[in-house]
C-alpha cells in the first residue's frame, strides 16, 4: 500500500483539502457499486477514508493470492511482545460446507445478507502468552489490530470487510474445533461491493445512510479525564 506524500499533504505548504461527505454511485460490469468515503473533519489518507462496511456484495470471487495478500498484512500487524494471538477461520464460498457451517454461527439479521459475501472469516484470539501461560490483556486488541490491517489492505484492492460481533463464539467453538485457551472475537465478510438495491429496503436505508463518527473533542483528552486535549479544537 501507498500513497503520494503530495496526497498526504496537500503540497509543500498548503493544507490539504477535505474530503467531501456524499456517497458515489459508480457502475462497474453493469453493477451499480456505491463508494461512501468518511466526511472527515481533518485530512486522513484515502484508503481509511475509503473503507467502510457494505452490506451489498458483487457475486464476484476472491482469487487465493488476493486473500493471501489480506492475511498478510494482517500478520504485520504489531502486537504486544511480538505474541501475535491472532488466528483466522477462513471459508470461501466455493468451500460449501465451511461457508454453511460459518453462516450458522451468526445471528438471523447478519447471514441475511452475509450469505452473498464470497468470503466468511472468523478472528480468533488466544488469551494466554504462549511462552508462559500467563494471561494477555493486550490479546483481543492486537488480534482487532491484525482485522484493521486487513481492512485496509482490502480496501487498497477494491475489496471491502463487515466486521461482525453479531454471532455465537461457542457455537463457533463448538462447529471449527477452537481449542480452549482461544476465543473467537468477531466474524467477517469479505468481498467486492455490490449493488445495494440488492437489500431489502431495511438494509438498504442503513446502507444509503450518511456516516458518523463522535468529533475528537469527546475522545480526545489530555491532563484530566474529560477534558478535550487542546489540539482537538484548533
Amino acid at each position: 500500500m501507498s500513497g503520494r506524500r503530495g496526497d498526504a499533504v496537500g503540497g509543500a505548504h498548503a493544507p490539504p483539502t477535505l474530503p467531501r461527505s456524499s456517497n458515489t454511485i459508480m457502475q462497474t460490469e453493469g453493477i451499480d457499486i456505491m463508494q461512501k468515503p468518511a466526511p472527515s473533519d481533518s485530512p486522513i489518507h484515502e484508503l481509511i477514508r475509503n473503507r467502510w462496511s457494505p452490506r451489498a456484495f458483487a457475486n464476484k470471487p476472491v482469487a487465493p493470492d488476493v486473500l493471501r495478500s489480506l492475511f498478510e498484512a494482517a500478520r504485520w500487524a504489531p502486537s504486544s511482545n511480538n505474541e501475535q494471538p491472532w488466528a483466522f477461520l477462513v471459508a470461501p464460498k466455493d468451500d460449501k460446507e465451511n461457508f454453511e457451517k460459518m453462516l450458522g454461527i451468526l445471528v438471523e439479521f447478519n447471514s441475511g445478507w452475509a450469505k452473498n459475501a464470497p468470503v466468511l472469516a472468523i478472528a480468533v484470539a488466544e488469551l494466554l502468552f504462549a511462552k508462559n501461560n500467563t494471561p494477555n490483556r493486550n490479546a483481543q486488541y492486537d488480534t482487532g489490530a491484525a482485522t484493521a490491517w486487513l481492512s485496509v489492505e482490502a480496501t487498497a484492492r477494491g475489496l471491502f470487510v463487515h466486521q461482525m460481533a453479531g454471532f455465537d463464539p461457542e457455537k463457533a467453538r463448538q462447529a471449527f474445533g477452537i481449542p480452549a485457551g482461544w476465543d473467537a472475537i468477531a466474524a467477517l465478510a469479505i468481498g467486492y461491493p455490490g449493488d445495494p438495491a440488492s437489500l431489502p429496503q431495511r438494509l438498504q436505508d442503513r446502507e444509503l445512510a450518511p456516516r458518523t463518527r463522535k468529533p475528537l473533542s469527546e475522545f480526545v483528552m489530555s491532563g484530566h479525564w474529560g477534558q478535550p486535549a487542546p489540539f482537538v479544537s484548533n
